[in-house]
């Protein structure tokens, strides 16, 4: 009885321990709130609405936008959420008081693990350092040429793969093929060297891009996991998970740095460096900037992840709009056969054609540039940009 007892008690005294703890997390989210203050954006929810919507969210956010333009989001302490669609708030944060607003230390902190000090984990001089730094490096014809011709080669290849599974009558996923090849592309530009996880050939690769896929999936998680924090102290979940994926991302790209510095040191008559890490490589041996491993890690890393996934899914969803809209398809075939002057009869070699898609060829394509447009305006790459007010009351 005795030992029923003792039982009994740690359930009632865990059980009113949870509600304690929720009722006080209720009073923090609504004590003060001007919920019903007409100047104030109307307040749609909490901050675990998200928890809720996760699979759907940005669909979730979608519908209430329509109903709503702004409205708040209310979350523990003072840190509610602001979501808006209005041109005005938009220009008011993004351009017009560009400077009041930062990625706050919030996002900092969830992103730092896997971003570094990359150009979106940083904010103030970091930021601009790295902007203006982008900015210059791919303004370079040397390396615009060589993104072209890398792009050009992968899909002269994902167009291999995809006419295997046709020819076979297969089923496919367009998306993970689509992912597949911009990261062989990001990667190859960023680090000059051959990842081939569309061919499925290097075992290294395949491993990255799992590690890469899961750990960008991981911190976009914890956003809407209010306890991330604590799992990550006691190394457990998915922030176990996160750990083990990072390590290994980061003992590949220090390799692959390894060996790019070692191959630069054999080629040192050379002074046309294509690759992204190459040029940051030569810039340091300049000795007017110093950069660690560290460093070109995060930028790298950062360009990838900037370049991957808002390729890859730009174009799954564009050929998902050409199956719903084959009159369009027509319409863009039809372009491309007048553009090139090549026909399906005369085509014998995929990489030839590729090869023949220069920047001149590309220009004179107005209906392919229309749809791709209006592919982004109807699933755009960046669908929430989050940011926060550096002082105390916005003015």
């Amino acid at each position: 009885m005795d030992v029923l007892y003792t039982i009994l008690t740690l359930i009632a005294f865990s059980l009113l321990a949870i509600f304690l703890a929720i009722c006080f997390i209720l009073m923090t989210i609504f004590k003060g709130k001007s919920i019903g203050d007409p100047k104030y954006a109307p307040v749609k929810g909490t901050v675990f609405n998200h928890l809720f919507y996760f699979n759907k969210l940005y669909d979730y956010q979608a519908q209430m936008a329509k109903i709503h333009p702004t409205y708040r989001l209310l979350a523990p302490n003072q840190s509610d959420q602001l979501y808006t669609i209005d041109v005005r708030n938009i220009e008011h944060v993004l351009k017009t008081n560009f400077d009041k607003y930062s990625r706050g230390k919030y996002s900092q902190d969830v992103m730092t693990d896997l971003f570094g000090e990359g150009i979106f984990a940083v904010d103030g001089d970091k930021w601009r350092q790295q902007r203006k730094v982008a900015s210059y490096e791919f303004s370079t014809r040397v390396l615009r040429d060589f993104s072209c011709s890398v792009f050009r080669k992968n899909a002269a290849k994902l167009v291999r793969v995809i006419s295997v599974f046709y020819h076979e009558g297969l089923v496919f996923d367009m998306q993970d093929l689509q992912m597949r090849c911009a990261l062989d592309s990001i990667f190859k530009v960023g680090f000059g060297t051959e990842l081939n996880c569309l061919e499925g050939s290097s075992k290294e690769g395949t491993e990255f891009m799992k590690a890469f896929d899961e750990s960008n999936a991981l911190i976009y998680w914890r956003y809407v996991d209010p306890i991330w924090n604590l799992k990550r102290f006691l190394n457990i979940g998915g922030e176990a998970k996160l750990k083990h994926n990072v390590k290994l991302i980061d003992d590949f790209v220090n390799g692959v740095i390894n060996t790019k510095k070692e191959q630069l040191a054999l080629q040192q008559d050379s002074n046309v460096k294509e690759d992204i890490l190459s040029r940051f490589l030569m810039e340091s041996k300049k000795g007017q900037t110093t950069i660690t491993d560290k460093y070109l890690r995060d930028i790298i890393l950062n360009f990838m992840i900037a370049g991957k996934d808002t390729t890859a899914n730009t174009l799954s969803w564009f050929f998902y709009m050409l199956c719903k809209n084959p009159i369009v398809e027509d319409k863009i075939v039809q372009e491309i056969r007048d553009v090139t002057c090549f026909h399906e009869s005369e085509l014998s070699n995929i990489d030839e054609f590729a090869t023949n898609l220069t920047d001149s060829i590309l220009d004179k394509m107005h209906y392919l540039h229309a749809a791709l447009t209006e592919t982004l305006r109807l699933y755009p790459v960046v669908p929430v940009v989050c940011t926060f007010y550096k002082f105390s009351q916005p003015s």
